[in-house]
């Protein structure tokens, strides 16, 4: 009998190291300087998915490159501004396992720890968003599938995907970000 997959943990790195149960607003410059980044490392994935001609998924970076059960994944998105964003929307995260055993985790969260809404986002930057991945011990999944978009809390709209053909998805503008390999121990 298989178990079902059960995730620990899935929290905006910036939390982390904090007893704050939510950022600022993001109205200050030193939040903003936090948030954006001058130059995108080199990615463990690229991606490219265009959410409405307004923001650009650029790709992704995951340390380590692999989980082990009882362990953590630090996952960090770069975001490149194409258009104003006029709404503060989410950024949702859909944890499933490889096979689609277990039950979805979300993971809606604001966008660079809370420090910086989508409404105040400059065309030309590069916003850059970090979570945290844990997986208990025991976990029996082979990979997990770390799927992505934009949602907006008081439509309950989703930023839709511009360029469907160019990048995995499930046809409702939800992106499948990166999958992770899990280590058997």
């Amino acid at each position: 009998m298989r178990r079902p997959l059960l995730l620990a943990l899935l929290v905006p790195a910036s939390l982390l190291s904090a007893c704050i149960v939510e950022a600022p607003g993001g109205s200050s410059p030193n939040e903003r300087r936090q948030a954006v980044v001058t130059q995108v490392p080199q990615l463990s994935v690229r991606n490219g998915a265009n959410f409405e001609d307004k923001v650009e998924l650029v790709g992704a970076t995951v340390q380590p490159g692999r989980i082990a059960p009882g362990e953590a994944a630090r996952v960090t998105a770069f975001f490149k501004v194409l258009k104003p964003l006029e709404d503060d929307y989410m950024i949702f995260v859909h944890v499933e396992d490889a096979e689609g055993r277990m039950e979805r985790l979300n993971a809606d969260h604001k966008p660079a720890g809370g420090l910086y809404p989508t409404s105040q986002w400059k065309v030309g930057e590069t916003v850059k968003d970090e979570f945290t991945l844990m997986l208990p011990p025991g976990a029996p999944a082979r990979a997990l599938n770390l799927w992505m978009g934009f949602w907006h809390p008081q439509t309950d709209a989703r930023l839709q995907l511009k360029n469907p053909e160019a990048v995995r998805n499930d046809g409702r503008s939800r992106i499948l970000l990166v999958q992770v390999p899990v280590e058997q121990q």
